[in-house]
């Protein structure tokens, strides 16, 4: 089962949206998109429902849940 950092990289890659457009909208650094994909750091949950949201996923889905 795909783990968040795992999941939020393949979401942005199928969608073709660039990490600074991603970042952007979270209102962070591409270098903390960077750190989210790479398993450094997690969002805060504001961040994971903008992710969802922006992706139409469920955040259960996008953090790997069943």
């Amino acid at each position: 089962m795909p783990n968040f950092p795992t999941r939020l990289k393949e979401l942005r890659i199928k969608k073709q949206v660039p990490q600074q457009q991603l970042a952007d909208l979270l209102g962070i650094s591409t270098r903390a998109l960077r750190f989210y994909e790479d398993v450094s750091r997690e969002p805060k949950i504001e961040g994971l429902i903008k992710l969802a949201d922006f992706f139409s996923v469920t955040l259960d889905y996008l953090v790997g849940r069943k």
